[in-house]
């Protein structure tokens, strides 16, 4: 099987090819710059690996949550090359492409959602996958639940955000950890082999929430919480 992945989930352009399960993969911080760097990137690794983009077989892309726009980059790239030439499509979440990144067998993925709150899951390794533990959500960072046991590691914008609420749930943060296009790759090749693909069309990013800001009245009320919580 040939797969093509994309993750833009963050501020990363990440892009992998699994040939046969031999992944190779790009990745660049790019901010706002995905849309225009992932094709070329792609175009790359396919070059570099001798395979023209009519011998894909599948497409996989980081499906959330995330960065409303970078999910919508990810779907939509995924869509449009799915399209094309009438291949299947899975959508891998942000938080196991986090957890296959971390490298440990118990995983707190907590991403920054703004606006006063976290995206959040616990996952641990089942096998070649992950299972939730503890199921997606978009909470306030000091309504996340623990996960039962010990021995969990944390990764996530979630908790540079928040490391007073957050450092509590587990036994170390690693920073550094984010989500990949050679994870969702990793992830995507076995579902894909089980028949788990979908026809383009159905694709679709998770959100987790629907709202995007706060309105002025929101901020306003928040602005003035805080003021009243620093001078009581």
């Amino acid at each position: 099987m040939i797969l093509a992945a994309f993750e833009t989930s963050a501020d990363w352009c990440s892009v992998a090819i699994s040939v046969d399960g031999e992944i190779a993969a790009l990745e660049e911080r790019a901010g706002q710059r995905q849309a225009e760097l992932a094709l070329p990137m792609l175009d790359r690794l396919l070059a570099e690996a001798g395979i023209s983009a009519a011998r894909l077989d599948a497409v996989a892309f980081g499906a959330g949550p995330g960065s409303f726009t970078g999910l919508r980059i990810a779907c939509g790239l995924a869509q449009g090359i799915a399209f094309a030439r009438d291949l299947p499509v899975i959508g891998i979440s942000t938080f196991a492409a986090m957890a296959e990144e971390a490298g440990a067998p118990r995983v707190v993925v907590c991403l920054d959602a703004r606006m006063r709150e976290i995206y959040y899951a616990c996952l641990e390794r089942d096998g070649a996958a992950w299972r939730e533990v503890v199921s997606a959500c978009c909470v306030a960072p000091q309504a996340a639940p623990a996960a039962p046991g010990a021995g969990w590691i944390g990764c996530g914008s979630g908790f540079s955000a928040y490391p007073d609420l957050l450092g509590r749930l587990v036994h170390k943060v690693l920073p550094e950890v984010h989500a990949s296009a050679l994870a969702v790759a990793r992830l995507a090749a076995p579902r894909l082999a089980a028949g788990e693909g979908l026809d383009a069309a159905r694709a679709a990013p998770v959100y987790l929430r629907d709202k995007v800001a706060l309105t002025t009245e929101e901020r306003v009320r928040a602005a003035s919480r805080g003021a009243s919580q620093e001078h009581p």
